[in-house]
């Protein structure tokens, strides 16, 4: 009640982005673990969007579960679904969650093909399930060549974290790209084509809510991260942000 307020009177609202790695590439389990997490809040007074990513990795307690559970926060939705992410991650950062919204590879690639495609300019050069990617050089990608640009890892010399930039990349250039969706229609539209991939906690009345009067906050996105020291315990890496 207090988020549909929020949204209502036009305040400043935070969503939970979350990507599981399920959906393509012969992925098919139910939940998978979130190896996306995107903590968007949106002021539509100051029409700004903010993105501050979370790393996979990070140490988190997972609240919810019984007793002490200490894992890395993408196994927050595997564990407990979207609400012990969500409350994971308000735990985590201190600040309240207001929404979530969990889509998979396979939606992801359906969004950026209903928009047209969206052009990415690439932070690094490096190749990935048959497409290349070329530093500086402005590209128009389809669904599948975003989802080959976003998923590669190992060759990022900023690892993780440079994933995270490409990820906020994306999601900035859909930000950006959607408000060609001048209708309500084309809306409910692209809803029905990504609705198996895609979960959330807003009402439908919601989302038209978002998308008639939140629109402007992404003319200009923000982007930071969550920073961590990176440390090995149990057999498994961690990142450990400081309190």
């Amino acid at each position: 009640k207090n988020s549909s307020s929020a949204l209502s009177k036009n305040k400043p609202i935070s969503i939970l982005l979350m990507g599981t790695d399920t959906g393509a590439l012969g992925r098919t389990e139910k939940n998978g673990r979130s190896d996306t997490m995107i903590l968007a809040t949106l002021n539509p007074a100051k029409k700004t969007t903010t993105m501050v990513s979370i790393p996979r990795d990070t140490m988190a307690k997972m609240v919810g579960d019984n007793g002490i559970n200490i894992q890395k926060i993408n196994a927050a939705y595997s564990i407990g679904g979207a609400d012990m992410a969500v409350n994971t991650t308000t735990a985590l950062l201190g600040v309240p969650v207001n929404y979530y919204a969990v889509i998979n590879m396979g939606g992801l690639e359906k969004i950026v093909n209903a928009l047209g495609g969206v052009e990415i300019t690439p932070i690094l050069s490096f190749s990935n399930m048959g497409y290349t990617f070329t530093k500086g050089k402005v590209t128009k990608m389809d669904g599948k060549e975003a989802l080959a640009y976003i998923r590669m890892r190992y060759e990022d010399p900023k690892g993780d974290y440079g994933r995270q930039d490409r990820e906020r990349q994306v999601i900035t250039a859909i930000i950006k790209t959607a408000p060609q969706l001048k209708n309500l229609t084309k809306y409910q539209e692209l809803m029905s084509q990504v609705q198996s991939n895609f979960r959330s906690n807003m009402s439908f009345d919601d989302m038209v809510a978002l998308f008639n009067k939140y629109r402007d906050a992404g003319k200009n996105v923000k982007q930071d991260h969550l920073q961590g020291v990176g440390a090995y315990l149990n057999g498994s890496s961690y990142q450990i942000a400081s309190t």
